[in-house]
C-alpha cells in the first residue's frame, strides 16, 4: 500500500458584516456564533482528508487580503470556498481577480430542513438570515462565470453530500500536484510499431505535469553487471517462499529475471524517476539485456512503477489510478470479447504489478519469447491473475494536442491462470455489453492501453480531468 497524498486546503467561509451584530444578546446567540458554530463544522470534516488552513471567517475586503496572503504563504494545494449567507461580493471579486491559479471548489449547503416556520420572532428572522447561503452561492455565480477561472468547480447538496464531493475534489487536486513534482523515465524509446500511443513530451509536461527523462539500455546494463549478488539471493529467496514456481522454470534465468528487476528499479532512483515507461520489446533492450525484467515492484519496495511498450499516456494512467488509490495498479489490454458469457478476457505481457494480495501469482517461464535467440529467452516473471471486484478502467491518450480521459467500470470475474505469458483476467462492463463498451472505444478513438484499479473512481477523475484541462468522458 502506498500512502495517499494529503492536500492542504485553504477553508474560505464568507459572511456579511450587516448581519454580523444581529442576534448578539439573544440566549442562542446571533449571526455571528452561528457561522462560527458552522465553520467549526466545516474544519472538522475538512481535516478528516485534508490539512485545514483557515484565516477565520470573510467579513471584510482585509480579511480577503490576509486570507489571500495565508493561502499563497502556506502554498494550499486546493480552496474549499462556500457563502455562509448572503454577503457582499466585493471580497469574493477579490479573491478571484487577486488569488494565484489553484483548484477552487465552490459549495453551497443545502439544510435538511428549515428549522423556523416563519420571522416574526427576532431568533428566527436570524436563522432565515443565517440559512441564506443559496442567495449567496447564486450571487457568486455571477463572477464565476465573468472570471471564467480555470480549476473551479461548483456543487451543491447537503452537507454530507457536499463533503463527500469535497473529498473527491480533494483527491483530485492532490494528484495534481503530484503530477506536478512527477518524473517519468522513458526507456529507451516510444513503440515503434504502437504510434497512437506516442505523446509529446512538452505537452506532458506543460498540461499534464510530469517532466520525462530519457533512460538508457547501457545504464541498465551496467546496473546488472554491477548489482550485489547478495540482493539478489534475498530477493530470489522471498520470491520463491511466496509464490509457486512452476515446473520447468530455468534457475539461472529466474536469476537473471530478478537481476534486471533491481537494477531497473536501482537506476530509477538514481535518475529521480517514479515512473518508468519501459519498452519491453525494444529490440535492443531484448540483444544486450536478454529478456524483459519480471518481478516489478521488486519484493519489498513500491516506490518505483513500470509500464510496458513505451506508452506514456498508459504510464500517465497508472501513475494517476496509483495516487488515487494508494493500491496495486494494473496495465492491461483487452483480448477478446466472449459473447457467450458477456465479458471480455484483457491484462498484459510484460511487467505488471502483481502485489495485491488479493491476485493469484505464480512464477513461470514467458513462453511467448522462449524460443527466441535471445541469451535469458522465456526468463521467468511473475505470472498473475487479477483478483474479482468492481474496477475503473481508465485510459488516457493525447490527440491533436489535448489529453482525452475515457473511464468505465468493470467488474473483475473470478479466473483461473489460462493465457500463457499475460498477467490477465475476465470483465463484464457495469453498464451496457462488452459490444457496446467497445463500440464506444472505436467511436472516441482510444489506443488499446488501460489502467485498471479497485473501485470506482469515476467522480474522482472527473474532477481530475477539470483540474488538468483533459478532455473526459464516461462510458
Amino acid at each position: 500500500m502506498r500512502p495517499i497524498p494529503k492536500t492542504k486546503a485553504g477553508l474560505l467561509l464568507i459572511a456579511t458584516s450587516r448581519f454580523r451584530e444581529l442576534g448578539s444578546e439573544l440566549p442562542q446567540g446571533g449571526y455571528e456564533l452561528r457561522k462560527i458554530s458552522e465553520a467549526a463544522r466545516y474544519s472538522e470534516e475538512l481535516e478528516k482528508f485534508s490539512e485545514v488552513v483557515y484565516p477565520g471567517i470573510v467579513y471584510t475586503r482585509d480579511d480577503m487580503d490576509n486570507a489571500i496572503k495565508l493561502f499563497k504563504c502556506e502554498n494550499v494545494d486546493w480552496v474549499f470556498a462556500l457563502f455562509l449567507s448572503w454577503t457582499e461580493d466585493f471580497a469574493w471579486v477579490r479573491f478571484l481577480r487577486d488569488m494565484p491559479l489553484v483548484p477552487i471548489f465552490l459549495g453551497c449547503k443545502v439544510r435538511d430542513e428549515i428549522s423556523f416556520k416563519d420571522t416574526f420572532e427576532e431568533s428566527d428572522f436570524v436563522e432565515f438570515l443565517s440559512a441564506g447561503g443559496l442567495v449567496g452561492s447564486l450571487e457568486a455565480s455571477g463572477s464565476v462565470r465573468r472570471f471564467s477561472r480555470p480549476m473551479l468547480v461548483t456543487s451543491i447538496g447537503r452537507f454530507d453530500e457536499l463533503m463527500l464531493k469535497a473529498m473527491h475534489f480533494a483527491h483530485a487536486a492532490a494528484v495534481r500536484s503530484s503530477l506536478r513534482g512527477a518524473v517519468f523515465g522513458l526507456l529507451a524509446s516510444y513503440n515503434e510499431v504502437m504510434w497512437s500511443t506516442y505523446v509529446d513530451p512538452y505537452n506532458l509536461f506543460m498540461k499534464a505535469g510530469p517532466e520525462l527523462r530519457f533512460m538508457s539500455v547501457t545504464t541498465l546494463v551496467k546496473e546488472i553487471n554491477s548489482l550485489d549478488t547478495t540482493l539478489l539471493k534475498k530477493t530470489r529467496g522471498i520470491l520463491e517462499e511466496k509464490y509457486e514456481v512452476v515446473p520447468g522454470v530455468d534457475e539461472g534465468k529466474l536469476d537473471a529475471s530478478v537481476r534486471a528487476s533491481l537494477a531497473l528499479e536501482s537506476i530509477a532512483r538514481k535518475a529521480g524517476v517514479s515512473m518508468v515507461v519501459l519498452n519491453d520489446v525494444d529490440p535492443v533492450l531484448l540483444e544486450e539485456v536478454g529478456l524483459r525484467p519480471g518481478f516489478l515492484p521488486c519484493p519489498g519496495t513500491n516506490d518505483i512503477s513500470v509500464v510496458p511498450e513505451g506508452d506514456i499516456g498508459g504510464g500517465l494512467a497508472v501513475y494517476i489510478l496509483m495516487q488515487l488509490t494508494g493500491k496495486p495498479v494494473n496495465f492491461i489490454e483487452p483480448f477478446h470479447i466472449d459473447i457467450k458469457q458477456d465479458c471480455f478476457a484483457a491484462g498484459h505481457a510484460g511487467p505488471n504489478d502483481y502485489t495485491d494480495p488479493s491476485g493469484r501469482v505464480k512464477i513461470a517461464c514467458d513462453v511467448r519469447f522462449a524460443k527466441t535467440s535471445y541469451k535469458h529467452a522465456g526468463a521467468p516473471f511473475a505470472w498473475y491473475v487479477i483478483p474479482p471486484g468492481l474496477k475503473t478502467m481508465l485510459h488516457v491518450s493525447e490527440c491533436n494536442g489535448r489529453f482525452k480521459m475515457v473511464c468505465t467500470l468493470v467488474e473483475a470475474l473470478p479466473c483461473k491462470h489460462f493465457l500463457v505469458s499475460y498477467s490477465h483476467g475476465m470483465f463484464r462492463p457495469v453498464s451496457g455489453n462488452s459490444e457496446q463498451l467497445f463500440q464506444s472505444l472505436l467511436e472516441i478513438g482510444v489506443t488499446q492501453h488501460y489502467a485498471l484499479a479497485e473501485g470506482d473512481l469515476c467522480d474522482r477523475l472527473r474532477y481530475l480531468a477539470q483540474l488538468l484541462d483533459f478532455d473526459f468522458k464516461i462510458l
